[in-house]
């Protein structure tokens, strides 16, 4: 019992000092999960919007694979990704295994799907309250997809701040394609599973406890996102 206490004794001093290798170790995990969100974002929400807009053979096809990707198991996108860029691979040429920008591919692809899929399922419900005024006032496709998305604005901040929660906790795929190195690509999740298996406790705990309050941050972030536009609407 008492090296448990002292374990969260020595985490909280971590945490309150905050010393450079804790910061760097935070600082690369935020910089790396918000980079992936960006361009998850960029490329999940018009698709998302799209998907709920046209009408195309297929589209139903489609619209049940991006939902079975939301699910996509981590550790099989890192296996993938790094069969991509090790030196053997299609893209090995360009050196990215082992990198940040390895672990940002990586993440990109497992939150895109949560992101396209939630964006198409709140969007299906606006496009069926105002379709008919869209087709009424002749819209082009692209200016509908635009004005849905700012419509539904307060809904997909939800969308991003999900993505980000995923990204942000996410330890196989970053692990296989970063490598867990010192100084490089080591984030808060990869060291929370080394310095446990250490027995370096303290460490652990303390970036455990970050997390664990980023990930409350996001959820709560959220929630008022979504208290907030349901009075706007209200």
């Amino acid at each position: 019992m008492s090296d448990f206490s002292e374990a969260f004794a020595a985490a909280f001093a971590l945490i309150i000092s905050f010393e450079s290798s804790l910061a760097e170790i935070v600082g690369l995990s935020l910089q790396i999960s918000l980079i992936a969100v960006l361009l998850a974002s960029l490329i999940g929400l018009p698709l998302g919007a799209a998907l709920a807009v046209f009408r195309f053979p297929g589209r139903l096809t489609l619209v049940v694979i991006l939902n079975a990707l939301m699910g996509l198991p981590p550790v099989v996108v890192g296996l993938i990704v790094y069969l991509l860029l090790s030196r053997s691979g299609p893209l090995g040429t360009l050196g990215l295994l082992f990198t940040p920008t390895a672990m940002i591919i990586a993440q990109t692809i497992l939150i895109t799907p949560i992101i396209a899929a939630l964006t198409r399922q709140s969007t299906d419900t606006l496009w069926k309250e105002y379709s008919e005024q869209f087709r009424s006032l002749g819209t082009r496709p692209d200016e509908t997809v635009i004005a849905l998305l700012w419509d539904n604005r307060f809904s997909l901040v939800t969308t991003i701040l999900a993505g980000f929660g995923r990204a942000s906790a996410e330890v196989g795929a970053v692990m296989i394609v970063g490598g867990n190195i010192d100084h490089v690509t080591r984030v808060m999740t990869t060291t929370i599973a080394l310095e446990t298996s250490k027995g370096n406790l303290a460490l652990a705990l303390g970036l455990g406890i970050i997390l664990l309050c980023l990930a409350l941050g996001v959820n709560a972030a959220a929630f008022l996102i979504n208290e907030a536009a349901v009075k706007r609407h209200g």
